[in-house]
């Protein structure tokens, strides 16, 4: 079967837009469905994956994802007549009744959540599609078979926690024989990822966007100052359970549907709401600080009790809480689990990965193995790179190499350089993170590395770590890890090793931990190529990575954006494939 996974509700915002007209610009992500995506599953086997964002240049849209849809069907030589079933990683139909108990909810349901709705879109982005081979799949089973279908692992514990899906925000699994068994819930209502979102809006960040800031804000600040006051807000139950008061306090629909009372009570006992442009203070760290060890208990709390109850040794995380690399991190030193695996594409975008691979399970042909590094989305040819390059010719200088061993031994002579090289190649990765197809790199032992790329190219926040890509070889020479420790979707944070943290002083977080990709010559071999490459001239297999991209913006997809990027930036050197552009000389 051919069948193609999607996530995102396009009409959330709009509607909330129509139904509250005068909201501060960050609370209309107080929402469902963003992170909108399209995978494609042929006879179990995962062809192709993006987030619409890549295709479409809006972070973290939720429009229906036409452009990831068109990319899929290319990628695999099909036309959307030849696709089976179209499979939303939502289904909001068991939840009707609820939804008809107020006006406002009545319409969300009819104009947002509703089969209806899914199908006028349908209809008018792949007219002609059979509205029977439309189906739905609950969105934390999606969320569950994204991690127990590419985990390749028989049995395990399978951990869903989000924001919400539905109606919930945790669900526990027992995986086994092929099958997903639920076997416990946590409503919305008392949702860790809903809190950590609530509070990353009062210190001034943006609901479902930047919680991932928060996780960086922390270490700066004292988690005990505000202890008593999260543990007070999250009570975890001896079931295994999370019960958050705070978010209870919510009462009246319009206080549910911006969290006014949570919100009040977060003024009253920590700090006043910050405004995006003012000065960050010791307040605001350690709120963040408070905030993060909460959630790190929770996680350790819900995981560890159903380790115990289940006697099982492998957990698999998927929703977005789990990219909290920090919280990631904690339960992999805890000791609870033999291996942990997180879905690299644990956000919304993957729950469509999840409902098509849901949906090949039901049919009886998915194929449990282990994710590779997600290289899924849109690569490009030596014509149009070609092209690109015409397109910008009186600006740059272009020098071609030969050889993919050519090309890394001079990207990495600059990189020890202290030269800042974007490196284009390759299919771009799916999920948030860029993994060495799609990445700007450094040299992590520079002291003043992570302040120059912030200034001449990210353009963030001075305070969020940058992570490093090492090669397996060498992960436990530099960091607190066993010997080939595999961690290659830069998901979790580890300890740098005491000696090593002056020497690294671009990859090394105030705490002494780092946000580790580990680079393996089986699934990435070009990235891997390249550290080995970085390591005969500087003694060391591992670059400082970060995303292809500036502030506000999704990870370049195409060349031209790529060039555009790189012309637009301080960045100093772009290799596109084999072929290495600079700045003509004026």
């Amino acid at each position: 079967m051919k069948i193609l996974g999607i996530s995102g509700f396009e009409g959330s915002i709009p509607f909330k837009r129509a139904h509250w007209q005068n909201l501060d610009e960050r609370e209309y992500r107080i929402s469902q469905g963003h992170d909108s995506a399209a995978a494609l599953i042929v006879d179990g086997t995962v062809v192709a994956a993006v987030a619409e964002e890549r295709i479409s240049r809006r972070k973290h849209t939720g429009d229906f994802p036409k452009g990831a849809i068109a990319y899929c069907l290319d990628e695999a030589g099909l036309a959307i007549g030849d696709i089976d079933e179209l499979v939303h990683g939502f289904d909001y139909a068991p939840y009707r009744g609820v939804y008809a108990l107020d006006p406002a909810s009545r319409d969300l349901y009819r104009d947002v959540y509703s089969r209806e709705a899914l199908l006028a879109l349908v209809a008018r982005d792949v007219p002609g599609f059979p509205a029977e081979r439309v189906r739905h799949v609950a969105h934390h089973a999606a969320h569950a078979a994204s991690a127990y279908y590419t985990s390749g692992w028989d049995e395990c514990l399978v951990i869903v926690i989000d924001g919400m899906g539905e109606a919930q925000s945790a669900s526990v699994y027992h995986a086994r024989d092929g099958n997903l068994d639920r076997i416990f819930q946590i409503g919305a209502h008392d949702s860790i990822g809903i809190l950590y979102s609530v509070v990353t809006l009062h210190l001034g960040f943006d609901f479902n966007a930047d919680e991932y800031k928060i996780m960086g804000l922390a270490p700066y600040g004292d988690a005990e100052r505000f202890c008593q006051f999260f543990e007070e807000a999250v009570e975890l139950e001896p079931d295994g359970g999370i019960r958050i008061p705070l978010l209870r306090a919510n009462r009246t629909r319009e206080e549910r549907e911006h969290y006014l009372a949570t919100r009040a009570r977060l003024t009253e006992a920590l700090v006043a709401p910050r405004h995006p442009d003012a000065e960050i203070g010791d307040v605001h760290r350690d709120v963040a600080a408070g905030l993060q060890a909460c959630l790190d208990r929770a996680m350790l709390h819900l995981c560890g009790r159903f380790a115990e109850t289940t006697g099982l040794r492998r957990l698999a995380l998927a929703g977005g809480v789990a990219l909290n690399c920090t919280a990631n991190g904690k339960l992999l030193c805890s000791g609870t689990f033999d291996d942990i695996y997180v879905q690299p594409a644990a956000g919304d975008d993957g729950s469509a990965l999840g409902a098509a691979l849901w949906r090949a399970a039901e049919v009886g042909e998915v194929k449990n193995e282990r994710f590779p590094v997600p290289f899924l989305g849109p690569g490009y040819s030596t014509r149009d790179i070609d092209a690109a390059l015409a397109a910008y010719g009186d600006r740059i200088a272009v020098q071609r190499f030969a050889t993919l061993g050519d090309a890394c031994a001079e990207a990495a002579r600059l990189i020890a350089g202290g030269r800042v090289v974007a490196w284009y190649r390759g299919r771009m990765e799916f999920g948030p993170r860029a993994l060495g197809h799609r990445s700007i790199l450094a040299d992590p032992g520079h002291p003043d590395m992570r302040d120059r790329i912030n200034a001449m190219v990210k353009m963030r926040e001075a305070f969020r770590p940058f992570a490093p890509a090492v090669s397996l070889e060498e992960v436990d020479r530099w960091f607190e890890v066993a010997p080939a420790t595999e961690l290659p979707f830069m998901i979790m944070t580890v300890d740098v090793r005491p000696e090593f943290r002056g020497a690294l002083p671009a990859i090394t977080h105030v705490n002494g931990s780092a946000r580790v990709q580990t680079v393996a010559a089986r699934d990435n071999p070009e990235f891997h190529a390249l550290l080995r490459a970085v390591g005969r001239v500087t003694g060391r297999e591992m670059v400082l990575n970060t995303s292809f991209n500036v502030k506000g913006q999704p990870i370049v997809n195409t060349p031209r954006e790529a060039l555009d990027t790189f012309l637009g930036t301080g960045i100093e050197f772009l290799f596109l494939e084999n072929t290495l552009v600079s700045r003509r000389s004026r």
